[in-house]
């Protein structure tokens, strides 16, 4: 059976398959809609149901309602959304890829570094702090963000922290070898550089979310950016900061970018910052009102940031642009933390 998806105060509408979630619905269509871990847990995709009723993990929500996950809500009947923001995009954009195994690394004992090449001839197109999908070979996912910046179209490079008895980590990537395959789709994610403003920017990190702040970084300098870029990057210990020395490099290098490191449980004789990453940018910075904020990590991180950001430092709303690290695998399951860039 198909149901109808309308959209709250506009004329898009479009078609919903039987067991089919909104937000696959939208992206069929060549719409998207605000999501980052596809698992229900971040909150990224929540939205209002206006009217009708939709099935969300076992449950049915009948509108009006608010706080409905569109990437979990099934219809069971026509229904009307309304979400935080819906654009068209286009869909023939995405590609399935056989990508070979070019080098894999590990800038500390805990997390590789995975390059990946395209074959001959192949691009593909993403932004900035977007990710892919890796297929595991029992036809679960795994989604990384690229750590390059988009310039670098014929292959990707990956920062994977390893979860001990991690389905991919361990089971997969602790086996890769030069020469071999592995099958990705490419682009995915909401979470990438807004090229449209020159307001500054507050870049925060914490372990691996380091990746796609990378590639952020990368595509400003690459543009010839003059903006001013913040960069805090937390951890507990030193060793979490697995390439701190290339941050450091940059600021050496830029003039419009300036690293903050920041540890929670410092290390003997550090000097730098401690205490929360985003307490940091407050005492940095207590006045946000002219910046954006991109925030990638631990979610309790995005969400403290977030709330603390908008409430004590005037953070206009739709300036924090966030990609919440969480659980992937099965949905149902906690046992693996891997969304994004954990194993």
């Amino acid at each position: 059976m198909t149901f109808r998806i309308s959209v709250d105060q506009s004329d898009i509408a479009f078609p919903s398959e039987a067991g089919e979630t909104v937000l696959d619905a939208a992206e069929r269509a060549g719409y998207s809609l605000p999501y980052s871990c596809r698992k229900g847990i971040c909150s990224t995709c929540e939205a209002e149901l206006c009217r009708g009723s939709v099935a969300v993990g076992g449950k049915q929500a009948e509108g009006p309602v608010s706080g409905v996950l569109l990437c979990r809500a099934t219809p069971r009947t026509d229904i009307v959304i309304h979400p935080k923001r819906i654009n068209r995009h286009d869909p023939t954009a995405r590609k399935k890829i056989t990508a070979n195994v070019y080098r894999v690394s590990r800038p500390a004992d805990d997390v590789y570094t995975l390059l990946l090449r395209f074959p001959a001839g192949i691009r593909a197109r993403f932004r900035a702090g977007q990710y892919l999908r890796i297929a595991m070979p029992d036809g679960d996912t795994r989604n990384f963000s690229m750590a390059n910046a988009p310039r670098e179209s014929d292959g990707v490079q990956l920062h994977i922290r390893r979860i001990p008895g991690g389905q991919f980590s361990d089971s997969v990537l602790a086996r890769l070898q030069k020469g071999d395959k592995l099958e990705v789709e490419i682009p995915f994610g909401e979470f990438y550089l807004r090229t449209g403003s020159d307001k500054p920017m507050v870049c925060l990190a914490t372990g691996t979310g380091f990746a796609p702040i990378k590639s952020i970084i990368e595509d400003l300098i690459a543009r010839g950016n003059t903006r001013q870029v913040r960069l805090y990057w937390g951890g507990r210990r030193q060793h979490d900061l697995y390439l701190s020395s290339l941050a450091e490099k940059w600021q050496s290098r830029i003039p419009w970018l300036q690293f903050t490191p920041v540890l929670s449980e410092p290390d003997a004789g550090w000097q730098g910052a401690i205490g929360l990453v985003h307490e940091a940018v407050l005492r940095d910075i207590p006045d946000l009102t002219g910046w954006q904020v991109y925030a990638c990590g631990n979610p309790l991180m995005i969400r403290n940031g977030q709330r603390d950001f908008e409430a004590r430092a005037g953070l206009p709303d739709g300036q924090f642009f966030a990609d919440p690290f969480v659980s992937s695998g099965n949905p149902e399951s906690t046992k693996t933390i891997t969304n994004i860039n954990a194993g």
